[in-house]
Parts: structure tokens; C-alpha cells; sequence
């Protein structure tokens, strides 16, 4: 065991499947020589060489449609989206092709492709840097949507997502690529896909959260707890598919929930849960489903971020309206 960063623990994912799978390829924007530009990928062209970790010229729908081609050629393809933002240029790739391959040929061909794309807020970006766009994603069939948070959960979910035939989206948090270290393996590991976590064992209410958004929900739990109010935390790890068992099971113990995300509040991963909740769960509840999301705007510039990010005392007041209801 070793303690390290959100961003090493996924580094370390890398080279783990690059040594293992010599058909495994990492390829994007600055991603060789440099290192990526967080340095994800620091040092693996040197130990693997240009063959196998390249740069591209910046061209998203280029990055994809070599992915996607490479794909149905039995390579392994981990792409970088240097921002989430720039999915936007990559969008028929991904919905259009990648997602459909298996259903297009009858199971007969896949689209073995890990997208891995930062994003989030608190880390003061340009534009189109700290979007979070997972809502425009999970709607697409046939795409997996993996949203880490933790250094454990990086490396684990990772590996999973490389040695899944399907295609992922992986997105990796900005803020949480420095700020949060852990004790993790040295060796390969995995993290189940597709199965949410409970983080935090309580009674009185159940907090949906994912990404950087779990974090905020247990330090919330942490203050509330001093006010005898005990939560119980959930993870989603994967937000499509989304795994509403582990939500259902919760709040018949809790009968009662608040859902947070980070980004906007209008459809996406939030109103899923919420209608999932609605419509197989609603006997369970003692009280309406409460919500807690960025506002229904343009994602702002550096200097207001912190007003609209959702944070820890939004939870806690939510949490205290549906308890009190």
C-alpha cells in the first residue's frame, strides 16, 4: 500500500494495463513527451514508447475516429479529451458510433474505448474547462459514464473500464487530482462497474452523491452527525448505468433522500435517481425527494465559481428541510 493522489492513482492504472495489454494504446493532446497537461500520463511514453503513447493534433473528432476504427481492430484504445468541454467536437464519435457498435453488428464487434476526460469546478479554469457535461452522456445508449471519487475508486474503476469490451466515458475531476490522497495497492486491482457504494452507514436519511459532490455529502454527514442527525452516503461510482438497488435498499431503511450534483440541475443524473425513486420507490419515502445542483445557467467564469458550486452547507440545509418536513 502506498499513499497517493487521485492523479497517481490513475496514472498508476495506466502503466499497469499498458505492461499488461501490448494492445493497449493511450493517445490525445500533449499526452506523450509532456506528460498530458495535468502530467497523467508523465513518464509512459518513455517507458512504452511513441508506438504506444502518442500526441495527436488537437482535433477531438480526429482522436475519436481513430479510436473507433482501432476498436474494431482488436486494439484497446484509452483516448484523452484534454477537457470535458471538447467532448462537444467528438459528440457523432461517441453517441453516434462508438456507443452503437455492438448493436450495429449484432454482438459481432465492440468498441473497447476508455474516453478519459477531466472536469469540475473549484480549480479557477478557462471557459469550456470545468463543465460538467456527464448530463449530455448518460442518455446515451450503450455508453458506460464513470465518475470516480476517491484515489481507490480511480484505479480500480480504471482497470475495469480498459478491460470492458464497451465503450466508457471516464471522467476524472479537476479539483480532486491534487487535493485528495489515500493509501491504495501497487498492484492491479479493480472496482466493480456499474455498482454504487455506500460510503457512510446512517439512518435517518440517505444522500445520493458522485465525484466531487461525495466529499461535500460526508463532511456535511460529518456536522450534522453532531446534531443527531445520522446519513447514510452513497456513492454512484457509475452514473450510467445507474444502479438504483443499492439507492432502493437504503431508503427503506431511511425513508427519506437528498440527491446532489455538481453540475446543472435541469435533467441529467439528479432527475434520473429522482425519477427512478418515483417510480419503484415512492412507498418508501415519508417525505418529497429533495435535490441539491448547481443552477440551470452557463457554467461561470473563475471568479464566481464558488457561489455556484454546490458545497457542504447546501446539503446540510437541504437535509434539514426533508428531515423537518
Amino acid at each position: 500500500m502506498t499513499k497517493k493522489s487521485y492523479i497517481q492513482a490513475i496514472t498508476d492504472a495506466l502503466d499497469i494495463m499498458l505492461k499488461e495489454d501490448p494492445k493497449t494504446l493511450i493517445f490525445g493532446e500533449d499526452v506523450g513527451k509532456n506528460g498530458g497537461v495535468f502530467r497523467t500520463t508523465q513518464g509512459l511514453q518513455e517507458k512504452y514508447g511513441e508506438d504506444r503513447v502518442f500526441d495527436t493534433p488537437l482535433a477531438e473528432s480526429g482522436i475519436m475516429g481513430l479510436a473507433i476504427g482501432l476498436g474494431l481492430t482488436d486494439w484497446r484504445p484509452i483516448p484523452e479529451i484534454q477537457f470535458s468541454g471538447f467532448t462537444f467536437e467528438a459528440v457523432d464519435s461517441i453517441a453516434g458510433q462508438m456507443a452503437r457498435m455492438r448493436f450495429r453488428f449484432n454482438n459481432k464487434k465492440h468498441s473497447p474505448i476508455t474516453i478519459r476526460s477531466p472536469y469540475g469546478g473549484g480549480t479557477h479554469t478557462a471557459e469550456m474547462h470545468s463543465d460538467n457535461l456527464e448530463n449530455f452522456f448518460t442518455g446515451v445508449p450503450g455508453l458506460r459514464v464513470v465518475m470516480p471519487s476517491n484515489p481507490y475508486d480511480a484505479k480500480g474503476l480504471l482497470i475495469s473500464s480498459i478491460e470492458n469490451n464497451d465503450p466508457v466515458l471516464f471522467l476524472e475531476n479537476l479539483k480532486l487530482y491534487r487535493s485528495m490522497k489515500a493509501d491504495i495497492p501497487d498492484e492491479k486491482y479493480t472496482v466493480p462497474l456499474d455498482q454504487a457504494k455506500v460510503v457512510q452507514a446512517g439512518n435517518d436519511i440517505t444522500i445520493v452523491a458522485y465525484g466531487a459532490q461525495v466529499q461535500e455529502a460526508q463532511h456535511a454527514a460529518e456536522d450534522l452527525s453532531k446534531e443527531n442527525i445520522s446519513c447514510e452516503v452513497i456513492d454512484l461510482c457509475t452514473v450510467s448505468p445507474i444502479d438504483t438497488a443499492t439507492i432502493f435498499q437504503s431508503i427503506a431503511k431511511t425513508h427519506k433522500v437528498v440527491i446532489v450534483q455538481e453540475a446543472q440541475k435541469m435533467a441529467g443524473v439528479g432527475a434520473q435517481v429522482a425519477s427512478e425513486i418515483g417510480e419503484k420507490a415512492i412507498m418508501s419515502l415519508d417525505a418529497p425527494i429533495g435535490r441539491v445542483a448547481a443552477p440551470n445557467t452557463i457554467y461561470p467564469f473563475a471568479l464566481a465559481e464558488e457561489v455556484w458550486i454546490p458545497r457542504k452547507q447546501a446539503i446540510i440545509d437541504k437535509v434539514k428541510e426533508i428531515i423537518n418536513y
